[in-house]
């Protein structure tokens, strides 16, 4: 590992950090607004929204020293608050929801990765990169998995903003949509299979709270803990797409060395914070601190990814990239159910 690489900048660069800081401290503030709230609005995509109005309007006016702290928040960052959102999650929470619950989550994200990428690469003739987030954003957890895979693609700015626009979307649209179809009694399943399919096929984990708010209490337990083990599997999906596109971009080279080098080791360290919050050492009101810390600076990364995104690039990738979520929205919510009436939940 690169030690220098974890130096924290000084001097202009720090200037940059403050600046996306701030931004994220305005995100925050709101995203606490009654309006955003009832929409689901996490901080994040509040942070990613004003970033991009900075990015394509203000931008020129910041000194360009200012610029490589906006790419460490974008980078550095982003790899700190991805190990710490380990701290969300326990083995015992996961286990909780038996075999079916389990192989359910990894079907979804599965089969919406491998359909998301044929389809968006084949069909609609996207890049690697947008189509690979596109789809992540649509089978895992929305926009923190997009922040997620972001490293493992090398995806640019545009390309980050266009696949997290998806998510704000059809994850949004989502939230609306389950409770009316549940009203007109279209899902024929108990209460805890509900909570699984909510859980399974809903982008974010406020859209799935907010979606499942209607149904019974262990319900909407279920809902968020099939949830949360889709977050857990970023781990493998991340070591899978880093593998591809690692064998994509190099050639000539030692496949060993290859695959070892693009083995994302932040998404290795999540997995051992889950591990360790798994254990219950720390005391609860510590961990809720981690949580704020990791939602803030999850934030400041969408606020920098949105500093670098340029409108006239996003619309280069945004009109395909939501025809594919858009497919991908329709599969989780037929195919979902299906899979979940399949497992005999």
């Amino acid at each position: 590992m690169n030690l220098s690489a974890l130096s924290f900048p000084t001097g202009d660069a720090l200037k940059g950090i403050l600046l996306v800081a701030l931004f994220a401290i305005a995100a925050h503030s709101i995203a606490q607004t009654g309006f955003i709230t009832q929409l689901g609005l996490s901080p994040l995509i509040v942070g990613i929204l004003l970033g991009a109005i900075y990015g394509n309007t203000l931008h020129q006016h910041i000194p360009l020293e200012w610029h490589s702290g906006i790419s460490f928040s974008a980078r550095k960052i982003l790899r700190l608050a991805i190990i710490l959102y380990g701290f969300s999650i326990t083995l015992q929470e996961i286990a909780s929801i038996g075999w079916q619950g389990i192989l359910l989550a990894a079907l979804v994200i599965t089969t919406i990765l491998s359909v998301g990428y044929i389809i968006g690469t084949n069909v609609l003739k996207m890049d690697s990169e947008t189509a690979l987030l596109t789809s992540a954003g649509s089978a895992i957890c929305g926009a923190a998995a997009v922040l997620a895979m972001e490293p493992a693609t090398k995806a640019q700015g545009h390309q980050t903003s266009a696949a997290v626009a998806t998510v704000v979307v059809f994850g949004t649209l989502s939230m609306f949509l389950y409770p009316i179809l549940n009203d007109m009694h279209l899902f024929q399943l108990g209460n805890e299979a509900k909570g699984l399919y909510f859980g399974a096929t809903i982008h974010e984990v406020a859209q799935v709270v907010g979606a499942s708010s209607i149904l019974p209490q262990n319900a909407q337990d279920y809902a968020v803990i099939e949830k949360m083990t889709r977050v857990l599997m970023i781990v493998p999906a991340i070591l899978v797409v880093s593998w591809l596109m690692s064998r994509k971009n190099t050639e000539n080279e030692n496949k060993k060395s290859s695959f070892v080098a693009a083995i994302p080791w932040f998404a290795i360290a999540f997995l051992a914070v889950a591990a360790f919050n798994s254990l219950h050492l720390l005391p609860k009101d510590v961990v809720n601190s981690i949580h704020h810390l990791d939602t803030f600076l999850l934030t400041m990364a969408m606020v920098a990814l949105g500093m670098e995104t340029q409108f006239s690039k996003m619309k280069q990738v945004g009109g395909k990239a939501f025809i594919l979520a858009a497919i991908l929205f329709v599969i989780l919510i037929i195919g979902g159910y299906f899979l979940v009436k399949l497992l005999g939940i």
